[in-house]
């Protein structure tokens, strides 16, 4: 039985094989996609899940209350480590800081031979031993309990020591961090997997941060530093809410009144780090839940596109194989054989697209793992098991959403109406729901174009919103502790190269991951006021590097040390100053310290985080101990030569160390590359969505010219021109195309609204974005459709009269 059910379905799916090469092209198309979005939604959800605790391990967070859902801060002040172990005894052993370095060089000596090393920020880390307890690692050499113990000890990845070391054993050998302290190496793991959000390979003991000379605050309960961050574990049996009302206590315990009332701590799930988009992390990779869901909701779109148009196409066959269904029924075929035929056919259909789709995935794999800067790692899915259940289910429901409909409505024909032919009468319900799929298919079909419109739009105001500063044409170079004589000597030089227009020095450039979060004391105050500023700390020449503005005063005047302030007009209003003029002369201390020092100037607002964040209130001083970054900005038509240049420079004023420069540009780029990268594979699932639609639109079209050819010879024979017959087949589904949009518009602008609130800045959803979109579908589906009635219309009219 089942031999002749394959039998009969290979012959009807060879006869009619224009119809099954449009089903299983959609079906592949769809699932090849499916496929590739489930491999890149796991991927993504899968970040630091790997850990035996993973339900247990949290970030604590800063929450300034006053700024609701965008006042999250990952820097913790450094006492509250601490003021954990002592408060809370339970949890002594399980709660950790990590502080981690930005672009840090590496000395290692082997013999005569020294080799020197650039480590990417936040690659290394001062991280205390606690630490091994609490995430897990594979361990090849050391002990997770005694390796950070002792100040001066390192523990390295695997890829790491090999990078440092080669195939020389590196326990006991030693690296030397920013030619300031040497570590010996005490201990090797092995390389963390690639959905981390803590990619340390260089692991420094915490108990050596203070002789290290970081710039720490171990009783500044306000001060925060983006890569100071603590990790706890929670006791089995405490609930996150229940720890978070705990925190509640030790907030009041040790902040000011008005900070206690203004920021609290909170907790965050470590596996929800990767999509904390405001808050960051070590990996700088973050993507919101918001993205990952679309991605999946656009993959059961598709797939339910590629399902409509396999039951329009069924349905509209079905009146074609009428006779056949009341032959066999005459001949004893119960319905339930009639039923298992056709969920036959579509099962060799469904079966074939599946093995084709698992082909097309993991060829696109590559191309797909680049465009998302994913790790794929000899991922092979005939192998991979979660694929091919996945696979399974989509098989499954893949026939069963496109076999039913069909067989059940073939499989209801009455034997005496289907031998005489007269099923054609009856198709006002299957004509019915054939233009009712074709409104669900291009409502989806819209659903996504606007989506990658109103994405398209936000991503092309990022790039074009005024920031507050120039970004093209400079070149930051990170900078080591050295005598100001150094400094001074090489910024003079480095002025002095042809093509280069300013240089300057400064803690952070304007936009920047790393930031540092301080409290200050206005005037004659006794306590610091409720909110905190972000601290900009530069010398003069910064301000005419990066173009920013004065609203009011003027500039500092150039020192070594904290001598006077400049404020940014957030910083104005945020006191009250409706005219920025007011606050000059008003007096600050800063970061708990003693000198009261006068504010000279107010310098426009600019972008100080990233663009998903609004601006806050920034104070700039002069502090050279603090400077991290050279800043050089070049003409126009600067390039390589200045570079080499400045480069000889560089060597010869520190030739201990490794010369690497960046264009500011590229950095700001780089902030929005997780979006941009899915913007660009949301381009390509639109693209592939609207074409599975136009390949049901025109089997549904093609077989409707095929059976209206007779009325078509008519039709011509009397009169009818090209343009009557194109227009007789188009007007029918201009209609379904523009209900469509009515009904596609309100869920998409709902969707996109709710992803841009992601965003400080942000585009208006505009509202000449839904007809465009409206537009653009209705010419897909008459350039569709044209293909043809074109087709239809040129038949010859006595042919076509004697087709039936």
């Amino acid at each position: 039985m089942i031999k002749n059910y394959l039998t009969t379905s290979f012959r009807n799916l060879r006869r009619n094989w224009n119809f099954t090469l449009i089903n299983i092209t959609g079906l592949t198309l769809s699932l090849a996609c499916c496929l590739l979005i489930f491999f890149t939604v796991r991927y993504e959800l899968s970040f630091d899940s790997h850990h035996k605790h993973a339900d247990r391990l949290y970030r604590l967070l800063n929450h300034s209350l006053e700024d609701g859902e965008k006042g999250f801060n990952a820097g913790i002040q450094l006492p509250a480590l601490a003021a954990l172990r002592n408060d809370y005894p339970e949890i002594r052993d399980q709660v950790t800081c990590t502080y981690g370095l930005r672009e840090t060089l590496i000395t290692v000596t082997q013999g005569s031979e020294k080799k020197k090393f650039s480590d990417p920020g936040y690659n290394i880390a001062f991280i205390g031993p606690e630490y091994f307890g609490m995430f897990d690692y594979k361990w090849l050499k050391g002990s997770p309990s005694q390796a950070l113990k002792n100040p001066g000890s390192v523990v390295l990845t695997e890829g790491q020591a090999l990078r440092y070391f080669g195939k020389v054993d590196p326990m006991g050998k030693s690296i030397r961090v920013r030619n300031q302290m040497d570590f010996v190496v005490t201990g090797v793991v092995a390389d963390p997997p690639a959905t981390t959000n803590l990619p340390f390979t260089t692991m420094l003991s915490f108990a050596s941060l203070k002789e290290f000379g970081a710039f720490t605050n171990w009783d500044d309960w306000v001060s925060t530093y983006g890569g100071g961050q603590v990790y706890l574990m929670l006791p089995e049996k405490v609930s996150e809410a229940q720890f978070e009302q705990q925190l509640l206590a030790f907030n009041k315990k040790y902040r000011e009144p008005k900070e206690d009332k203004r920021v609290k701590f909170v907790l965050q799930p470590v596996k929800d780090i990767h999509f904390a988009t405001k808050t960051g992390n070590y990996a700088s990779r973050s993507i919101s839940k918001g993205m990952i869901w679309a991605m999946s909701l656009v993959g059961v779109f598709i797939l339910i596109t590629a399902c409509v148009n396999f039951v329009n196409l069924a349905t509209a066959q079905a009146l074609r194989r009428s006779r056949e269904v009341g032959v066999r029924k005459v001949l004893g075929s119960t319905r339930g054989q009639l039923l298992r035929q056709y969920f036959s056919e579509t099962g060799i259909i469904t079966v074939f697209s599946v093995l084709l789709a698992l082909v097309s995935a993991q060829l696109l794999l590559p191309y797909i793992a680049n465009v998302l800067n994913i790790q794929t790692r000899d991922v092979v899915f005939f192998q991979d098991p979660s694929i091919l259940l996945c696979c399974i289910v989509l098989t499954v429901a893949t026939t069963f959403l496109a076999g039913f409909y069909p067989a059940l409505v073939v499989s209801g024909y009455q034997p005496i109406l289907a031998l005489k032919g007269k099923m054609r009468t009856a198709g006002n319900g299957q004509s019915n729901l054939r233009k009712g799929l074709i409104v669900l298919q291009f409502s989806i079909s819209q659903v996504i174009l606007i989506g990658t419109l109103i994405a398209y739009s936000q991503m092309r105001y990022f790039s074009t919103l005024d920031l507050g500063f120039e970004k093209d044409e400079i070149v930051t170079i990170a900078i080591p502790d050295q005598p100001e004589g150094k400094l001074e000597a090489l910024r003079d030089e480095v002025r002095a190269i042809p093509g280069v227009k300013s240089v300057a020095y400064s803690a952070f450039t304007p936009m920047s991951r790393s930031n540092w979060q301080t409290g200050f004391r206005y005037e004659n105050d006794a306590e610091e006021l409720d909110f905190t500023v972000v601290m900009r700390p530069a010398d003069t020449a910064y301000f005419n590097t990066y173009g920013l503005k004065m609203a009011a005063g003027r500039m500092y005047l150039p020192a070594d040390t904290i001598r006077e302030y400049v404020v940014n007009e957030a910083f104005a209003k945020k006191l009250g100053f409706k005219n920025p003029e007011g606050i000059i002369g008003k007096r600050l201390t800063i970061g708990g310290g003693s000198s009261k020092l006068p504010v000279v100037g107010v310098v426009k607002n600019f972008n100080t985080y990233t663009l998903h964040q609004e601006i806050i209130p920034c104070v700039m001083t002069s502090m050279r101990n603090n400077y991290q970054t050279l800043s050089v900005k070049l003409d126009k038509n600067a390039g390589l030569e200045q570079i080499n240049r400045i480069e000889k420079l560089w060597t010869a004023a520190f030739p201990d160390y490794l010369f690497k420069y960046t264009f500011y540009d590229q950095t700001l780029d780089s902030f929005y590359e997780k979006e941009a990268k899915f913007f660009s594979l949301f381009k390509i699932l639109s693209f592939i969505a609207i074409f599975i639609g136009c390949l049901g639109l025109y089997g549904v079209v093609a077989f409707m010219a095929e059976s209206r050819t007779k009325e078509m010879g008519i039709r011509k024979a009397i009169g009818a021109s090209a343009m009557n017959i194109f227009g007789l087949f188009s007007i029918d589904f201009i209609k379904l195309v523009v209900i469509a949009l009515v009904i596609a518009s309100p869920i998409a602008w709902y969707f996109m609204n709710e992803w841009l609130q992601d965003f400080s800045y942000k585009v208006s959803i505009s509202w000449w974005l839904f007809p465009v979109a409206g537009v653009a579908a209705v010419l897909i589906a008459l350039v569709t459709i044209s293909f043809q009635s074109v087709k239809a219309a040129m038949t010859n009219p006595v042919k076509a009269l004697r087709s039936e």
